[in-house]
């Protein structure tokens, strides 16, 4: 058994290593950039970090923990297989490790492996009831099952026990939306924006409920700085489109499109709306 000491020397290497290359990223992956994993996962999925993870887990054998950390990185470096054996190793070493089971579930969920995502979450709410991030977790997991009442259950009570969680209120957002409620999902996805910092998911889909409720100016601020934040983003570029097309502005319109087309060139929806404004292949348009 790992001596108190050792554990606590071991743990601070590794927070050490997650700590020095923080990317300013939130978790695992996730809802799209906000991720509802712990702190610990928050680290850069570099090969340098994943490597000096290594020598942590190589030196702490039996450091739970250790493999935790290193899991949640090569979760973040897409490498689901290594990280799913990595969570194993740390649940074998302490069954009742609940950010382990949450950030396992986080990788069968990505996977589309929901049932198995679910039964993670199940263990890391019944190990630690308190626990936020599970509660995000499995109604994430509950909304992809199109079980909105269990999905609204879990991320009020991610709010209620972390009333700062960005990622339960931007999902709880996306529900209110599915279901019309665009001013409830307005909300909540005002009150994520700050809490999530710069990232452009929750103000594409505040855009996308201005747009609902007729109000394109509001959507196009939204959608301006959106672009700005993730100049690759898809969604954002395409609903920026349609914002400025609403407004008259066929310029500004276009050149989101075609924004839109440089990242992917076969994109219905934006490739009807730069045809709808008036668009022609080659020409250069004003994006802002």
């Amino acid at each position: 058994m790992m001596h108190a000491q050792q554990y606590r020397q071991t743990s601070c290497l590794a927070a050490i290593v997650v700590a020095a290359t923080l990317g300013g990223c939130t978790g695992l992956g996730g809802l799209g950039g906000l991720s509802e994993a712990e702190p610990d996962a928050n680290a850069a999925s570099t090969s340098t970090n994943i490597a000096s993870l290594t020598e942590v887990v190589q030196r702490n054998p039996n450091d739970p923990q250790a493999y935790n950390v290193r899991g949640a990185v090569l979760g973040r470096a897409g490498r689901n297989e290594e990280a799913l054996a990595d969570f194993n190793k740390a649940l074998t070493i302490n069954p009742a490790f609940a950010q382990a089971y949450a950030n396992r579930g986080l990788i069968h969920r990505q996977m589309k492996k929901l049932d198995l995502a679910l039964a993670d979450y199940n263990e890391a709410v019944e190990i630690e009831p308190s626990y936020a991030a599970a509660y995000v977790g499995r109604g994430m997991v509950y909304r992809q099952q199109g079980q909105a009442m269990l999905a609204f259950a879990d991320f009020n009570k991610a709010i209620e026990l972390k009333p700062d969680n960005a990622q339960a209120y931007y999902n709880r957002g996306l529900l209110y939306q599915a279901q019309a409620q665009h001013q409830y999902a307005i909300d909540d996805f005002t009150t994520a924006i700050p809490l999530a910092g710069q990232h452009a998911e929750a103000r594409v889909a505040r855009a996308q409920s201005y747009l609902a409720n007729n109000d394109n100016q509001a959507a196009t601020s939204d959608l301006d700085e959106a672009v700005q934040i993730e100049p690759h983003d898809l969604q954002a570029w395409t609903t920026r489109g349609l914002a400025y097309e609403r407004l008259g502005d066929k310029e500004k319109a276009a050149g989101s499109y075609a924004q839109a087309l440089s990242i992917k060139k076969d994109y219905e929806p934006a490739r009807k709306g730069f045809a709808r404004v008036g668009g022609k292949a080659g020409q250069a348009y004003a994006t802002f």
